[in-house]
């Protein structure tokens, strides 16, 4: 009999990944989903979705219309993916001895989700990143007066509230705000799964389109050794379990400075091999070897599409943004796309309906509207027993 595995979350294409590759592994696949229609549903690696409460309207009807799938469907394995993750990890206590949920515990969460804490963190490590302080502090307005300056909620996601400032410009900060250093240099992204420490494998990959500032188009880097020693040297310190995404910036010198840091699943998932993804989660102890995909470019079509027929207002002529656009739009690969699983892709303007309306009528970008009902990030804690971890 299959084991079943629980994702909680069905909108988007970084989970159809996993349920994939659980599936190709021989595992039964359910999702739960406050949407009754989504980009999962219609995939043959799902065998079961159920609509939940979304976890922003009520937290306790949400994890406990989990707790009922997992008894019911006598799930063993329970995979958060995006922003759900932060009320899905308050089931650790919660569960089963039988059932394993594949994240590290509430406090180790918190202090990375946490970007104050995180900073701080990654300072004790010995790790580079940049002058960051609450927006209350006095070192605030130190990092505020030496140049060019960001200020974006500590708990926050999608680039939601992010705003970049000219110096000394610290007025009408809300209340949870962080001044972080502004650097200017290169963005670049990874997604990588740990096991006690040991990282399983590290994908870097830089955007090459964006909506808002999530990238809804990437180009993997495989020239980045200094980014995944950073990587390595974060999991071992802080013996990291699960999955580990971090945002850099490389600056002009040429360091790789960490801004934040992702305990979830990244869009670095769709460069990753099926069967190594689910070597990585289902025997993480065993796992060596971790192959990429071929392709180094992808991207998301629908998504992609869309920036690409907003770029043409602003000219489409050689080295315009359209043209850069719609060359990615015609040589990437789709990250959706599979000949033995085609209706995702197909669908996806209908089941992602309620994603795509955001972003075209209310200006909203994807991340941003494919987050709002699942992203906690009202209010602001230490983390229970971790060093360095901010005040409200």
């Amino acid at each position: 009999m299959k084991k079943t595995a629980l994702i909680t979350l069905g909108r988007l294409p970084k989970g159809l990944d996993v349920a994939r590759a659980l599936t190709a592994a021989g595992w039964r696949v359910i999702v739960a989903e406050p949407f009754p229609w989504h980009l999962m549903r219609a995939s043959r690696a799902v065998e079961a979705s159920f609509q939940v409460a979304a976890p922003n309207d009520d937290l306790d009807q949400y994890l406990d219309d989990l707790l009922r799938i997992i008894r019911e469907q006598d799930v063993s394995l329970i995979v958060p993916i995006s922003e759900e993750i932060l009320p899905v990890v308050q089931l650790h206590d919660r569960l089963p001895e039988s059932v394993r949920l594949f994240c590290p515990e509430p406090e180790e969460i918190h202090r990375v989700h946490d970007k104050l804490a995180f900073s701080r963190l990654a300072r004790e490590f010995g790790l580079p990143v940049p002058d960051t302080a609450d927006a209350s502090e006095e070192a605030a307005g130190k990092i505020a007066q030496g140049g060019r300056f960001v200020v974006k909620p500590a708990l926050s996601c999608s680039g939601i509230g992010v705003e970049i400032r000219d110096a000394g410009a610290l007025e009408e900060v809300r209340p949870g705000d962080i001044v972080q250093a502004f650097l200017p240099g290169e963005h670049l992204s990874t997604f990588a799964i740990a096991h006690n420490g040991r990282v399983l494998f590290n994908v870097t990959y830089r955007g090459t389109i964006f909506s808002g500032t999530v990238a809804v188009a990437f180009q993997r880097v495989d020239d980045a050794t200094d980014v995944d020693e950073w990587v390595a040297a974060f999991a071992e310190k802080a013996r990291w379990n699960g999955f580990l995404s971090f945002d850099f910036i490389r600056d002009e010198a040429g360091r790789a400075l960490a801004i934040e840091c992702n305990p979830r699943v990244t869009s670095g998932v769709h460069f990753v091999s099926a069967a190594g993804l689910a070597s990585a989660i289902l025997s993480p102890e065993d796992c060596d070897d971790v192959q990429f995909k071929d392709a180094t470019e992808l991207q998301q079509f629908w998504p992609c599409l869309t920036e690409v027929q907003g770029s043409a207002f602003s000219g489409v002529g050689p080295g315009s943004t359209f043209r850069r656009y719609a060359q990615v739009l015609t040589q990437a690969k789709d990250v959706t796309w599979m000949a033995n699983d085609p209706l995702p892709l197909l669908t996806m303007p209908l089941t992602s309906y309620p994603i795509l309306r955001r972003t075209i009528f209310n200006g909203e970008s994807f991340g941003e509207a494919s987050t709002r009902d699942i992203a906690l990030f009202s209010e602001r804690a230490p983390a229970p027993g971790s060093a360095g971890a901010a005040g409200s």
